[in-house]
């Protein structure tokens, strides 16, 4: 597990340096592979984390790198925000029904609406094609757990990050080949990510 105590000024002045390299834009530097990279962090500090990521893209963007962010937690409410079964939008119907649904039966109520091959992976192919971004960043990821599971994502990621690297911003434990929700729920899926944490260009400053 990321220490709680993780240094995220260094942390994030690396994860600048390497994505504002040419060499990392252009993808010259992973022989082929998919442009998938992921740096993990330690749960306690989200809040931290997500302001460090805001200051990140305007940064990259100051730059002239322009830096697409799909976070989960608010394209899933965009999503049923903007799908309707009769008078209510999907999300209202869902909170109103919140109070006399077992935790079990919400759970399966969001998982039905968004199924992430057919509903979560098309909106981020959408957002990737309508907007001309270098870079992708990916987070949330914790927010929309469990009703999101993120290997569900991340195992269908490169039928849409071809063109454009994609950084995912993981609550948790990635050793380079498995990830570990919030340090606790273990996955046994084998991932072709690039730790981008222990990356180094060789132009790199």
């Amino acid at each position: 597990m990321v220490s709680k105590s993780e240094n995220l000024e260094e942390k994030f002045k690396h994860l600048y340096e390497i994505i504002s390299n040419d060499v990392f834009l252009n993808k010259q530097a992973i022989g082929g592979e998919a442009p998938f990279f992921i740096t993990a962090f330690h749960p306690a500090n989200q809040q931290k984390i997500d302001k460090y990521i805001s200051s990140l893209i305007k940064k990259l963007e100051l730059g002239g790198i322009s830096v697409l962010e799909i976070n989960l937690f608010d394209l899933s409410i965009g999503l049923m925000e903007n799908r309707s079964t009769g008078e209510q939008n999907i999300l209202d119907k869902i909170l109103s029904k919140e109070n006399f649904l077992s935790k079990q039966s919400l759970l399966k109520q969001l998982q039905s609406v968004l199924d992430s091959e057919t509903k979560i992976i098309p909106e981020i192919e959408r957002r990737i094609k309508e907007n001309d971004h270098k870079v992708a960043f990916l987070t949330g990821i914790g927010l929309v757990y469990p009703f999101i599971r993120s290997h569900n994502i991340l195992n269908n990621l490169h039928k849409v990050f071809k063109v454009i690297p994609v950084v995912t911003f993981f609550p948790g434990e990635y050793d380079g080949t498995f990830l570990n929700l919030f340090g606790q729920l273990k996955d046994d899926n084998y991932y072709r990510a690039f730790n981008i944490d222990i990356i180094k260009l060789k132009n790199e400053q």
